[in-house]
């Protein structure tokens, strides 16, 4: 899988899609352990196929400890993921550009 090329808004839905996926192991009980043993790598994988370079590996050991503890699947990490690549990171490289 190669996300690199992959518009902002699809990576957005990507990200929403993978949170859900997340969440499934709250709605069977019984397997949400089990699911959770093999869904924290995953996740840690698909975030450095989302986000490259250091940004992404630092989301992805976040997104594995996330997974991997008991009651914090509850955070969307795909999702604020993407609020801080799109939305927090470029506000604060814009207001770093001088205008001459």
């Amino acid at each position: 899988m190669n996300f690199s090329n992959t518009n902002k808004y699809a990576k957005l839905l990507l990200g929403l899609f993978f949170d859900a996926l997340g969440y499934v192991s709250f709605i069977i009980p019984g397997i949400g352990e089990f699911a959770d043993i093999v869904w924290a790598p995953a996740s840690a994988w698909l975030m450095t196929k989302l986000y490259k370079g250091r940004t992404g590996k630092i989301a992805a050991v976040f997104s594995f400890i996330e997974e991997a503890l008991p009651g914090l699947d509850v955070i969307p990490s795909f999702t604020l993921m993407w609020f801080y690549t799109y939305v927090f990171s470029n506000k604060s490289k814009e207001s770093t550009i001088e205008v001459k």
